[in-house]
């Protein structure tokens, strides 16, 4: 099992799958790192050699924001956004949508659960 940027891929899937497990790489970033490396795409992780998985955890140091210091600045980014009470800073604190959904129904994800209020049944 290869670890790379603190996380552990793994070993069984495809290089590119694989490397989605890290937060901040999705599939087109992964394919941009296999395709820079020249990897053959249909390659798994257990059969890369070590010089490659080097070389692949020296390509996301080098060119992507992951893991803790991605997690660490989207935090900043919405803090910063509710310090200057900005329309999207107060939906953050209100824990409703940000992006201008409906939220007369559904929004229940953002939401949470629904709650009952008394003496609302006609």
């Amino acid at each position: 099992m290869a670890r790379i940027a603190g996380v552990n891929i793994p070993s069984n899937k495809r290089v590119e799958i694989a490397l989605t497990y890290i937060h901040g790489i999705g599939r087109t970033s992964a394919k941009k790192i296999v395709d820079g490396l020249k990897i053959a795409p249909e390659r798994r992780v257990q059969d890369l050699s070590d010089q490659e998985v080097l070389q692949i955890r020296e390509a996301i140091d080098r060119d992507h924001s992951v893991e803790g210091d991605l997690r660490r600045t989207v935090s900043m980014n919405i803090k910063r956004l509710m310090d200057l009470a900005s329309y999207r800073g107060l939906r953050h604190r209100r824990g409703l949508p940000v992006r201008g959904q409906r939220t007369h129904t559904n929004a229940r994800t953002r939401k949470g659960k629904a709650k009952p209020i008394a003496g609302k049944k006609k």
